[in-house]
């Protein structure tokens, strides 16, 4: 995919990319700092080759390469992408649609999504592309905000389901925290959105977690580990 053609989610993110590289680079700050332990309790030990999906920034690569993976970074924001080769020059990190991955059949033993699919403007497109670079055998492991958590509010200390549930809607949240200021952009789905997509290109399900940090009153994240069959 060319640099100057990005996606309607791609675009947003990349007009957001600033913002996002300050907010995900002060520790503590973002929320991966209290699940990201527990996230790579559920991903398999490096093996062959490791596709970070979404890679953004490039938290999750670095990560992934301290374990021991050899990584491969896909985003469509070439700003996000700058920034994980500059505090990663030795990875190797793509400018690609994830629905147009510009790798070969079955590359990778394992694909790691951490909160990126309710981002991509195609669902099953991109699913699909997982489905198709993952050797038989293979895993993808993705994290995505909770559909439950998409459709409601806080409202004086209660949680409250105040937005459809079910059916394909977009989402955008400005947030101002600490004086750092984040517009995130997206789309809900429903959870059948996700798994009828991994069934369609032949994944199954065998590990599903709803962490739980804390006093949480509802589940903000949820896990998937999922195999192609040999």
């Amino acid at each position: 995919m060319a640099e100057n053609a990005l996606t309607m989610m791609g675009q947003a993110w990349e007009d957001q990319a600033r913002n996002w590289i300050d907010w995900v680079r002060r520790p503590g700050f973002d929320s991966y700092w209290r699940y990201r332990d527990a996230f790579f309790a559920l991903v398999p030990d490096a093996g062959r080759a490791t596709l970070d999906l979404g890679c953004g920034e490039g938290r999750v690569s670095r990560d992934l390469v301290a374990r021991g993976h050899r990584v491969t970074g896909i985003d469509a924001s070439p700003t996000l992408l700058d920034a994980a080769r500059q505090a990663h020059p030795e990875g190797r990190y793509l400018v690609a649609d994830s629905a147009d991955l510009p790798l070969p059949d079955h590359g990778f033993d394992l694909v790691v999504a951490y909160n990126v699919l309710m981002d991509v403007d195609d669902l099953p497109g991109t699913v699909a592309e997982v489905g198709r670079v993952l050797e038989p055998g293979g895993r993808l492991c993705l994290s995505i905000t909770h559909p439950i958590t998409n459709t409601g509010s806080r409202r004086d200390g209660l949680f409250v389901l105040d937005r459809p549930y079910f059916g394909r809607h977009r989402f955008e949240e400005e947030v101002e925290r600490d004086g750092m200021r984040m517009r995130f952009s997206g789309w809900n789905h429903p959870l059948s959105a996700y798994t009828e997509a991994m069934e369609d290109a032949g994944l199954l399900i065998e590990a599903l977690r709803e962490p739980r940090v804390g006093e949480d009153t509802v589940p903000w994240h949820l896990w998937i580990r999922a195999v192609r069959p040999r």
